[in-house]
C-alpha cells in the first residue's frame, strides 16, 4: 500500500519581533530522520507556490520569511514532511500581510550622558529588507519614582534624541517602544528602563 507519513501540525505563519515566521509542529508518529520543504503563495498569484530554498529539506520546525515575501500583498506558506520516498500531505497557514500583521519588538536603547545633555538612540533589530520601512520610536523620560513622564514621540529610528538636563537632578529613566504606520498606529511594548544619575556633584 502507499504510505504517507504524518502531515505537519499547527502550521503558523506568524510575525514576532519585525520579522514573519512560519512554524509548524511534527505529526504524531513523525520518524526521526524527517525533514520539511516550505513554499509559499501571495494574493497576487493564486495556485503558483514558489520555492524557499533556505527551507528546502530541513531538520527544524520553523522557516523565517521575512525577506522573501513580498511586503504589501497577503502571503500564506505551506510546508510538508519527507522522509526517504515517503512525503506528507501539504498543510497551509492562514493568509498574512507583512505590513499589517507585523508585530514590533522593543527598541534597544543607547543612552549617553554628557555634561548637561543625554544623547539618546534606539536600534532595532530588523531585518536589512524591512530597514527602509517607516520605522519610528517614542521614547519616555521620568525621574524614578514619578509617574509624571515626558513624552517624544514619532522620532524616525535613525534620529538621536537629544535631552538638556541643566535643570535635572536625581534618578531618572528612559524607556523606548517602537510604532509604526500602516492603515493604523502599531506600537509595541515599551523597552525595559534605563536610569542614570544626573548633575550628581560628588
Amino acid at each position: 500500500g502507499h504510505v504517507q507519513l504524518p502531515a505537519p501540525q499547527n502550521v503558523t505563519l506568524l510575525s514576532q519581533d519585525f520579522d514573519m515566521i512560519l512554524t509548524w509542529t511534527p505529526g504524531e508518529g513523525s520518524p526521526p530522520d524527517v525533514t520539511y520543504t516550505v513554499r509559499y503563495e501571495s494574493q497576487e498569484r493564486m495556485d503558483k507556490w514558489i520555492k524557499v530554498p533556505h527551507c528546502k529539506n530541513i531538520h527544524r520546525t520553523f522557516c523565517n520569511l521575512t525577506c522573501v515575501l513580498p511586503k504589501f500583498v497577503k502571503v500564506r506558506a505551506r510546508v510538508k514532511a519527507v522522509s526517504g520516498r515517503f512525503t506528507s500531505p501539504w498543510v497551509e497557514s492562514h493568509f498574512k500581510q507583512y505590513y499589517l500583521d507585523v508585530e514590533l519588538a522593543p527598541p534597544v536603547l543607547n543612552v549617553n550622558v554628557k555634561e548637561n545633555l543625554i544623547h539618546v538612540n534606539a536600534s532595532f533589530p530588523l531585518a536589512t529588507c524591512v530597514e527602509h520601512l517607516s520605522w519610528m520610536y517614542d521614547l519616555n523620560l521620568w525621574e524614578a519614582g514619578s509617574e509624571h513622564k515626558k513624552q517624544y514621540e514619532g522620532m524616525f529610528r535613525k534620529k538621536t534624541v537629544t535631552i538638556d538636563t541643566t535643570a535635572l537632578r536625581g534618578n531618572y529613566c528612559l524607556s523606548a517602544r517602537s510604532s509604526f504606520q500602516s492603515i493604523d498606529f502599531k506600537h509595541s511594548e515599551f523597552s525595559q528602563p534605563v536610569c542614570v544619575l544626573l548633575n550628581h556633584k560628588g
